[in-house]
């Protein structure tokens, strides 16, 4: 083989394992900074002028949510970090089982007269506040999109960019959003103590939202409340 060829095919080798290593190298910094999280906070609040009880062992748990697998899979996991956190958790849905029959939820004071049957010390809510979908085009060879990326202010740069594109298969996508809200209140007097807003992008199943989403709103919580790690 000619030695000229055989430097050449070398380096190409080299070149794509170079490549190869860099895609590698992005994948696992992704991985390590949560390229891969799909919800963030969008707002939380702290009461400054609550005081906390001296002893807190109790803490009802509750999803407000109509779909009952997704209420189920975030009562579950409210219920264990609860109980990770050292309290008792109390499953609203232990007691106000779905039923296809009613029509309407518990009212405020059955599930007051639950709560405080159970002597619990602070009510935990999580609920829907909105959700949203929007279609979107994706260019088959557009690697993104922007304003004026590569074409400025004028119609010719413009077409020039894009032209290439005019026959291109695309495909259409429609994100989903999520914009949850968790909620925490003293059961004695009522009072709200802490609130947060979250939104969630294209989530990839209930159970890896719904891990997702209680891990962020306890990290959350453990700072604006005045700890700053998780026991």
């Amino acid at each position: 083989m000619d030695r000229s060829l055989t430097l050449s095919c070398t380096k190409v080798f080299m070149m794509k394992q170079i490549i190869t290593n860099l895609l590698l190298l992005v994948s696992l910094g992704c991985c390590l900074m949560g390229c891969g999280t799909s919800s963030k906070v969008t707002y939380s609040w702290t009461n400054k002028s609550y005081e906390k009880p001296l002893n807190i062992s109790r803490i009802f748990v509750a999803a407000l949510l109509k779909n009952p697998h997704v209420r189920e899979h975030l009562e579950n996991d409210m219920a264990s970090t609860t109980k990770a956190q050292g309290y008792i958790p109390e499953k609203s849905l232990d007691y106000f089982t779905p039923n296809i029959a009613d029509k309407v939820p518990p009212t405020v004071e059955a599930m007051m007269d639950k709560i405080k049957s159970l002597n619990c010390d602070l009510i935990s809510t999580i609920n829907l506040i909105d959700k949203t979908s929007e279609t979107r085009y994706i260019p088959g060879g557009s690697p993104y999109y922007g304003p004026f990326p590569g074409y400025g202010l004028h119609f010719r740069g413009f077409y020039s960019y894009w032209y290439p594109f005019m026959y291109d298969p695309g495909y259409y996508v429609t994100d989903k959003k999520y914009f949850m809200e968790g909620n925490l209140f003293d059961a004695h007097s009522g009072m709200l103590l802490w609130t947060i807003q979250t939104a969630s992008l294209n989530p990839d199943s209930v159970e890896k939202f719904s891990k997702e989403l209680i891990d962020l709103m306890l990290r959350r919580a453990l700072i604006d409340l005045g700890k700053t790690t998780i026991e």
